[in-house]
């Protein structure tokens, strides 16, 4: 790393200058003795490895840097740590050295003015034409009306250096135009052009202009393709294509549809690349995806059904999970998102399951254990006529291999472990990710959840008794659910009661519901998923039983010692499927655009089960047998935004159960369809589907079992699911389940909208992801705000300082500030009760996190009583209001702009003054 001096010449990097002028700041505030102060080293090293840490986030590869984009940073860290008497002294000193300057040379203060040199890719130097440079960044502004062409050349002016490369010029572009994208979300289109045209630079090794990609493009596709076989890259089926069809059927416009983000985040890990350099182009790289899917279909089709998948991928309207669009047409095609397995009882197969984590995992794919037959803590070995640990020293190494094997160094390794609740050792796997304790007996890379019958919540509700047993010694609990299993767990108390079971604990059900509260808030674990409901609307339990749900909790598959459940995901973006009503002026859902892509998606994803490369034979023959795969959507919150929709509303909640309706409509019909043509599923019949019971039937199955009592859901329906039921006593499906709603944190970033069925984070802040740190601002409160004449430097600088809210920005109208409500601003019943509606539809579960911005025990009670009340399978993440703020910085005339940061809240679980949630 390096930096860039106001003269533009360059320098090395060195951390020891950065903590030297903090350490001046603190002089000037606290006086000398500071300097030699313990506290204030150890603060100004702590804050220099924080400005460090960003530094090398912005280049990850190495780079220059700007020396006033260094001290910015320096103040946003001092703010950051709350040391604003500090900043505010450094300020000053900047100021002051600033008038220095300009009452010295202008050479020297004014780098737009001054020649530079660059190098270009074969050696030779040139000066740099600004001229040339504005009217570059002048062509990738066509239909951006809010960008400033001028103001980008002259912010990268102040990144250049004598001898400055090629390829940095453009990064410096680049850099120039993120920046601003707080200003106006068209900085954000503008960015990705500018990087779009270094990727056709690296693919090219020339510069092409837009418009020349549209033959650019034919010309290379083939050429692509043989470089990718010669390379090895590429499966040798996909020379099975008419490659000239195919060609011709890219549309280089699509190019225009990324914003900064998503196209960084292909570029940085999806494209094809060979020795670091990149083979792949946006719209080369959704064909390659396409063509991958199509692998399953009869040759004479094979093309066809690209060009159709490819339709669907590259306009947005369906995006494939990301293992899929990492290995997709592959030689190595494990395209499928998650797995999910049972751990067997006894040594062998633990170390067997481990080994299978990590084969898993090495193809990209997230992991979900079921720990829950593993015997207990002192449980009586017949082997070694000893006593077992217990299930926590197999868990910290199953954390460990999690890390171990991180995903081909494309994403983390990441696993999820189950228990359910009346496991002996469970108070202590509800303690494995604290930051205290025996540290060989945590796990803190490792997410957890608990798996949670009803009868457990019943007795919680009364205030009763809960025995935990060991495994060992009630070894049917595990696969019984509903009045079977309460059955059997009433035979099993009374056994431990008088004597005849030795091993086992009584507690209360209230203590250890509210134990598993207070976890879940400081720590974010347990995850709390519900037995019951996974077991008795599955449309698969003729078969078998579902122990757990996955790493993020929206599969409800069968697993068991024989059998890895696999989830093959893809999500519909809502909003590439909105339009506006011309009678009404609304915008509403296009109906058979959304029917369309729907089918699509559902060939697309039974397309994967047979393609899919498995590492574990498992998995492989679960897939087989009973096919599953999970359409989901994203932009739910983008969609309201569009129709004027607060989430806090019956609205809200009216239109996520007419959305769910039609798209578990459409997947079904979808999957029947294929049944027609490629036979139904091998464990077809003897399912829910073969006797008829579809989700929302299923819902009614649940609610008869509880009882009115525990159950309170709407289940009314709109469409005509009679129709339906007929086709598949005639046809059968294609596939065991249809439908779950995964997180898409990465999917919609390359989309551009918002996550899943999240509402809006903040309205402005940074986000970090392994492709670095990337500004994100809410197009459509900035397009609003325009209308009303709102939109200007003191509003984004209002908006930093309230951390995105605009709920304390009184100029803006209320309607406005309900509708662009952020995350912790939404009540979270509001998150509840529309995913309650969606559950209604959905053959499997949804992620559903929870935000609760000031959490107290009695709100998180409440909120997943009404979880579990609401006959909802699983939740997700609980987030809580903490350290969260959009990134600070001085405005443009060095004022500062700050806000303390908000400390986590703490709550009180258990009325206890020994409680560490109290403390």
């Amino acid at each position: 790393y390096s930096v860039i001096r106001r003269n533009g010449s360059i320098v090395p990097f060195d951390s020891r200058k950065i903590a030297a002028a903090m350490t001046k700041a603190f002089v000037s505030v606290e006086g000398p003795q500071s300097a030699t102060s313990e506290r204030t080293r150890d603060l100004v090293n702590q804050m220099t490895d924080q400005v460090f840490s960003v530094v090398t986030s912005r280049l990850p590869d190495g780079g220059s840097i700007h020396i006033e984009s260094i001290q910015d940073q320096v103040e946003l860290v001092l703010m950051q740590n709350g040391q604003y008497d500090v900043v505010r002294a450094y300020i000053l000193y900047r100021e002051k050295h600033k008038q220095e300057r300009r009452r010295g040379t202008q050479s020297d203060t004014d780098p737009v003015e001054k020649v530079v040199h660059m190098t270009l890719n074969d050696g030779r130097r040139v000066p740099i034409d600004r001229k040339e440079l504005v009217l570059k960044v002048t062509a990738s502004c066509s239909g951006l009306s809010c960008v400033d062409p001028e103001r980008i050349v002259d912010e990268t002016y102040r990144n250049f250096y004598e001898g400055i490369t090629e390829d940095e010029v453009a990064k410096s572009l680049i850099l120039a135009a993120r920046v601003l994208i707080e200003k106006d979300p068209d900085y954000s289109f503008l960015a990705a052009r500018l990087l779009l045209s270094s990727i056709r630079r690296e693919v090219f090794g020339e510069d092409v202009s837009h418009e020349d990609m549209s033959h650019r493009y034919v010309e290379y596709f083939p050429k692509y393709i043989n470089d990718a076989f010669s390379m090895g890259l590429l499966d040798q089926r996909m020379a099975d294509f008419d490659q000239c069809e195919l060609a011709g059927a890219i549309d280089f416009n699509r190019d225009m549809l990324f914003q900064y983000l998503g196209l960084q985040i292909l570029y940085d890990r999806y494209f094809l690349h060979r020795y670091n350099s990149r083979i792949e182009l946006p719209q080369i790289f959704f064909m390659r995806v396409a063509m991958g899917l199509s692998l399953a279909e009869d040759k004479t089709v094979r093309t066809k059904k690209a060009i159709e998948f490819y339709n669907v991928l590259s306009t947005f309207r369906f995006m494939s999970s990301t293992p899929t669009l990492f290995n997709s047409g592959t030689r190595c095609p494990q395209l499928s998102s998650c797995f999910i397995s049972t751990v067997p009882d006894d040594l062998a197969s633990i170390y067997e399951a481990i080994k299978e984590n990590a084969l898993l995992s090495k193809f990209s794919g997230g992991l979900g254990n079921d720990w829950t037959s593993v015997r207990a803590l002192g449980s009586y070995i017949r082997g070694t006529n000893g006593h077992s640990q217990g299930v926590v020293p197999f868990l910290k190494v199953a954390n460990d291999t999690a890390v171990a094997v991180n995903q081909g160094g494309k994403r983390k390794g990441a696993l999820c472990s189950y228990l359910e609740l009346w496991h002996l050792d469970i108070e202590e796997f509800l303690e494995l990710r604290k930051n205290t304790g025996d540290e060989r007996r945590r796990t803190h890379d490792m997410n957890t959840a608990a798996w949670i019958p009803d009868l457990f919540m019943n007795r919680v509700l009364l205030d009763q008794n809960w025995t935990l047993f060991s495994p060992s010694d009630v070894p049917d609990l595990h696969e019984l659910f509903g009045p079977e299993f309460e059955k059997a767990y009433l035979a099993y108390e009374e056994m431990f009661n008088d004597g005849r079971i030795k091993l086992g604990r009584v507690v209360s059900a209230s203590q250890l519901w509210r134990k598993m509260l207070t976890m879940l808030f400081e720590t974010g674990h347990p995850w709390i998923t519900f037995k019951d409901p996974c077991n008795i609307r599955s449309p698969q339990q003729h078969v078998g039983v579902v122990r757990s749900s996955n790493l993020c909790t929206e599969i409800t598959l069968n697993t068991s010692e024989n059998e890895i459940a696999v989830c093959n995901l893809g999500s519909v973006n809502l909003v590439a499927h909105m339009v506006n009503d011309q009678i009404t002026g609304k915008y509403v859902l296009d109906l058979p655009s959304l029917q369309k892509t729907v089918r699509t998606a559902i060939r697309m994803l039974d397309n994967v089960l047979d393609i899919n490369y498995y590492s574990v034979s498992k998995a492989a023959e679960s897939n087989r047998r009973h096919r599953p795969i999970g359409v989901g959507l994203m932009g739910f919150q983008d969609v309201l935004y569009m129709m004027r929709i607060p989430y806090s509303s019956n609205e809200a909640v009216a239109f996520s159960d007419y959305a769910q309706e039609l798209i578990s409509y459409y997947a079904i019909s979808g999957s029947v369809e294929l049944a027609k043509e490629r036979g139904a599923y091998q464990t077809f019949n003897g399912s829910l589907w073969d006797k008829g019971i579809l989700p929302i039937d299923s819902l009614k199955l649940l609610q008869k079992i509880r009882g009115p009592e525990y159950f309170e859901c709407d289940t009314s329906q709109t469409l005509d699911w009679d129709y339906l039921r007929q086709e598949i006593k005639k046809y059968g499906m294609r596939n065991s389940n249809c439908m779950a709603i995964a997180p898409t944190a990465t999917i919609s970033s390359i989309v551009g909208v918002s996550a899943s069925i999240e509402p809006t984070y903040q309205n402005l802040f940074v986000k970090s992801n392994l492709s670095g740190e990337f500004t994100v601002i809410n197009s459509y409160l900035v397009n609003d705000l325009k209308d009303l004449g709102l939109w200007d430097e003191s509003m984004v600088s209002d908006l930093k300082y309230f951390d995105g809210s605009i709920a304390r920005i009184e100029r803006i109208p209320v309607e406005l500030r309900d509708l662009y409500a952020t995350a912790f601003e939404i009540d979270p019943e509001w998150l509840v009760e529309c995913g309650a509606r969606r559950m209604k539809w959905i053959d499997q579960s949804q992620s559903l996190n929870i935000y609760v911005a000031y959490a107290s025990g009695k709100k998180l009670d409440q909120i997943y009583k009404l979880i579990w009340k609401r006959g909802m399978k699983t939740s997700y993440y609980l987030r809580t209001l903490g350290a969260t703020h959009a990134e600070k910085s001085t405005t443009d005339i060095g004022q500062l702009n700050a806000v303390p940061v908000v400390s986590a809240v703490r709550a009180c679980f258990l009325d206890d003054p020994t409680c560490e949630a109290c403390q």
